[in-house]
């Protein structure tokens, strides 16, 4: 692909072999760091898909390898050691978070070719033998630094298949952490295990509910899992930890039994199933800061948190992760629909007036027939208008969605 990065606008060009004075300007324009960053973005389709929790790191490792490269062309170095063991860690953590490492080293190429446009713009009159140094130190490196890779890639992504249980934990902590570039390359990551992840899914965030200050332990969490999943199953559901927190993704249907199986550990949970998988990390941040901020009285024996729950937490924090109106129809579910009105109509008087034979003259029905309305309230959201913490979240649907 044909180099469509911006140019910087040249200073006065330094006297030939002056590679020092060049290496200092270009360091000093945090432009070219940018510059960088954005035809890796552009041309490296992987990069393009990167979300802003990523970029950081590509800039952080951008401005290291422009302070390296230039440093070798002013003093006609090479790759020492350490720039070899760095250069071997970034293809381990690519091995392990899934980006491939083709990817990878043509983002270097495009980074080398922006490297070189830079170098010509500041320094158009720059003598043969030093655009020649430049050629041979970019190609030396390169090749150096490809084989480092390659060889570091392919250890650690034989290490991960080796463990197999570690590399689903290692899958799980990137989708949490939203490291996965695309749905694309989750899918490439998968067909390397061997696996195929539930999808519709449930992301389960559970703990103690009484807590000893101690992190979970893998087994604690792979025992849950057991707990919550069919052995014989088409997906494979997936377990790791957050300090004290199991964090599980499971089937999207294993969200109904949660709560019994957590009350019977005496622990709590938020279980979130209305996000896709390239949305891990939203349902995880969203589920962490639900169990952080309910509550007492909305973890009811039983039953666990739902995305509902975890939307009204968030607006209530300030932090709201959808439009207000769509977290009031996530609520109230069917009763925001024409055909539950006469349902939406007996829960309002209900929260109005605060009694259901109040509601029901209101309404000119009979207690029993309110009553029944509320019982299918109940059913249909999964909130019972008797219930302290589900009335609340019903009140504030109410108010959002109409």
């Amino acid at each position: 692909m044909t180099s469509r990065t911006p140019k910087l606008s040249p200073a006065a060009p330094p006297p030939a072999g002056d590679r020092e004075r060049v290496r200092q300007e270009l360091l000093a324009d945090p432009r070219v760091v940018a510059a960088v960053v954005a035809a890796v973005h552009e041309q490296v389709p992987v990069y393009a898909a990167l979300d802003d929790s990523r970029l950081p790191e590509v800039r952080a490792i951008a401005a290291w390898g422009l302070e390296r490269l230039l440093h070798l062309w002013a003093t006609d170095g090479v790759l020492e050691a350490a720039d070899l063991r760095r250069f071997r860690g970034i293809a381990a953590a690519r091995a392990a978070d899934g980006r491939p490492v083709q990817a990878v080293l043509r983002a270097y190429r495009v980074a080398a070719t922006v490297l070189t446009d830079e170098i010509a713009a500041r320094a158009p009159d720059l003598a043969a033998a030093d655009a020649f140094a430049l050629t041979r130190m970019l190609l030396t490196a390169l090749d150096t630094i490809s084989e480092e890779m390659a060889t570091a890639y392919a250890a650690t992504s034989e290490d991960l298949a080796g463990d197999r249980g570690r590399a689903l934990r290692l899958l799980l902590d990137d989708l949490i952490a939203g490291r996965h570039a695309s749905v694309g390359a989750l899918a490439d990551r998968s067909a390397r295990l061997g696996i195929q992840l539930p999808d519709p899914y449930c992301l389960l965030v559970a703990e103690p509910a009484v807590a000893d200050g101690s992190d979970m332990s893998h087994d604690a969490a792979a025992g849950l899992l057991d707990d919550l999943t069919a052995p014989d199953g088409d997906t494979t559901s997936l377990a790791t930890v957050r300090g004290p927190r199991a964090v599980l993704l499971l089937p999207a249907t294993a969200a109904d039994g949660a709560g019994t199986v957590l009350a019977a550990r005496s622990w709590r949970g938020c279980a979130l199933t209305g996000e896709s998988l390239d949305r891990v990390a939203v349902a995880h941040r969203l589920a962490a800061d639900a169990l952080d901020t309910a509550p007492a009285h909305a973890h009811r024996p039983g039953h666990v948190l739902t995305d509902a729950d975890a939307h009204v937490l968030a607006l209530l924090a300030g932090h709201p992760a959808a439009a207000p109106d769509h977290i009031g129809r996530l609520v109230l579910g069917p009763l925001a629909e024409p055909a539950g009105r006469h349902l939406l109509d007996a829960l309002v008087a209900y929260l109005d007036t605060g009694s259901a034979n109040a509601a029901a003259r209101r309404l000119h029905l009979h207690p029993q027939s309110l009553r029944y309305r509320l019982r299918r309230v109940h059913t249909l959201t999964g909130r019972d208008p008797r219930d302290t913490w589900h009335r609340l979240t019903l009140d504030i649907a109410r108010t959002l969605a109409f």
